[in-house]
């Protein structure tokens, strides 16, 4: 049987990084309502980091055990943690009478992926009528769902988040448009991302001039360079530069250089952050990465070699090496050693229709971009091009 988690001890736990390093600590724990199909999730952990609470999402979580809650991949986000509509706060239902027992505790357990951690059960704490001794009793969750309860446009976003993105888009594209600004307000920064990718840009737009700068700021650092910069690219000057300004830096300035390239050419369709590696990394290593969730498919599918610096733009492109040969390799060997020579760049003003042919030519999915000097600048993924050149509409179909 899975292990339990239980609330009371999660609560004031370090967390810790991927080396074990205190980043913070457990304040609370933000959880969702029940929909229909399953009972409360985990969304993710309030963590106070120097006096500040942010907000660390469940499935940048690895392990959950006495020493620590530790991150299994990537950085926290530094912006102060904001309860978004239908959100619960664990440490909030906690204390609350129900039909005369206290809620004491909740316990979570550990489901198969997409759906993570899960409810369990509740702690009631009451009265034995015989033992006249107050006693601890844990129930399913599902006899207390009244502690769960939300309003109706929760109740609703609580189903959307279930959905794949592309689904979630087409339901969401049939709602009102003063219905869909309720969900984009209370999805999560990282799912409304991922439903912005899934919109035509004018329903991009629409969607994201109505949030604050700081939420739309937040929202556009959680898209894929490509697809933010495409929609940045939607909006007047002054409102675009407007919310570079409020992005942290380094997400602004990749976004910047992904703008200073004409749409229709590789630079314009590509993204400036592909998995990137030295020729002296190791195939075990890199594999890690590319078993990473949050690395999107189409990035998984090859690492690109440079020398080093390998943030784009790097060093010298040396080559890119596919994940299958990968996995014929001996996870010891130097990914050096099993470049395939076939992807070769493209420059960045290379116009999207000979970038198809290319991908096509090389049943390739995807085809790294260098400039002149032969410095990696990004890749075009097959999804890419698809998104490009498929019929305007295509998604409502």
């Amino acid at each position: 049987m899975p292990a339990l988690v239980y609330v009371s001890r999660v609560v004031r736990l370090p967390l810790l990084d991927r080396d074990h390093v205190p980043v913070g600590r457990i304040d609370d724990l933000v959880l969702s309502p029940h929909t229909e199909r399953r009972s409360p999730r985990l969304l993710g952990f309030v963590v106070r980091v120097h006096r500040r609470q942010i907000f660390v999402n469940a499935n940048r979580v690895g392990d959950i055990d006495v020493s620590g809650v530790r991150l299994r991949s990537g950085t926290v986000d530094l912006h102060r943690f904001r309860l978004r509509q239908g959100e619960l706060l664990a440490r909030r239902l906690l204390d609350r009478q129900l039909e005369g027992e206290t809620v004491t505790d909740l316990s979570l357990v550990h489901t198969a992926e997409p759906e993570g951690w899960q409810v369990e059960s509740v702690a009631l704490l009451g009265t034995r009528r015989l033992a006249r001794r107050r006693a601890v009793r844990m129930v399913p969750w599902t006899d207390v769902d009244s502690l769960f309860d939300t309003d109706a446009i929760t109740r609703q976003v609580a189903e959307l988040r279930e959905m794949p993105a592309a689904d979630l888009a087409r339901t969401v594209t049939s709602m009102p448009m003063a219905r869909r600004r309720e969900v984009a307000e209370a999805l999560e920064d990282d799912r409304l991302a991922d439903l912005l990718e899934e919109l035509p840009e004018d329903e991009q737009v629409k969607l994201i001039e109505n949030l604050d700068v700081e939420r739309a700021a937040d929202v556009l650092e959680e898209m894929e360079p490509d697809d933010a910069a495409d929609l940045l690219g939607e909006l007047p000057m002054a409102e675009r530069n407007h919310l570079l300004a409020h992005m942290e830096p380094d997400e602004a300035g990749d976004l910047r250089r992904l703008l200073s390239y004409d749409r229709n050419t590789a630079g314009g369709l590509m993204t400036s952050e592909p998995l990137v590696v030295t020729a002296e990394t190791t195939v075990a290593e890199v594999l890690a990465r590319l078993r990473d969730p949050d690395v999107p498919s189409a990035l998984a599918a090859q690492v690109f070699v440079s020398e080093p610096p390998t943030v784009t733009p790097t060093g010298r492109y040396v080559g890119a090496v596919g994940f299958q040969r990968l996995l014929r390799e001996p996870p010891g060997s130097p990914v050096g050693s099993c470049i395939d020579s076939s992807h070769e760049p493209v420059l960045p003003d290379l116009r999207e229709l000979e970038v198809a042919r290319r991908l096509a030519a090389y049943d390739a999915i995807a085809v790294p971009v260098c400039d002149a000097s032969g410095r990696l600048l990004g890749c075009v993924t097959v999804d890419d091009v698809l998104d490009r050149v498929l019929p305007v509409g295509w998604r409502g179909r």
